[in-house]
């Protein structure tokens, strides 16, 4: 029980599209994640998942749209959603993710990007 200094957290990894574990609430994790680029088209069966722009601009993409998400600002992806998280450019971008313990990375996608464990930080 002691305060979790994000900033911190964040400046223990450098790799994209590699979540990192920093917190368990009940059945939820806390993630943080480093991203450039697009990412995989994929989706939670079962699973919903916040995003929250810590640092730069998300371009959240679904099939009929794409939603621009800012720095202090969160996107709930509901279950089952097909999506696709890209950033601006070459922009680096910054999130924390609260899902379920069960949600797997890249959903029943299986890519080169896929990360089957998240490290704890």
């Amino acid at each position: 029980m002691t305060p979790i200094n994000i900033k911190a957290k964040l400046k223990k990894f450098d790799a994209q599209w590699h979540p990192h574990q920093i917190a368990v609430v009940d059945d939820m994790q806390v993630i943080l994640a480093k991203i450039q680029g697009e990412f995989v088209w994929h989706a939670h069966e079962h699973e919903d998942e916040l995003f929250y722009v810590q640092k730069g601009t998300l371009e959240m993409h679904f099939r009929d749209k794409v939603e621009i998400v800012n720095e202090g600002e969160i996107i709930v992806v509901p279950k089952g959603v097909e999506h696709c998280p890209k950033s601006r450019g070459d922009e680096e971008v910054h999130l924390l993710l609260f899902e379920k313990l069960s949600t797997k990375h890249t959903g029943e996608v299986v890519h080169d990007k896929t990360k089957t464990e998240y490290p704890k930080i």
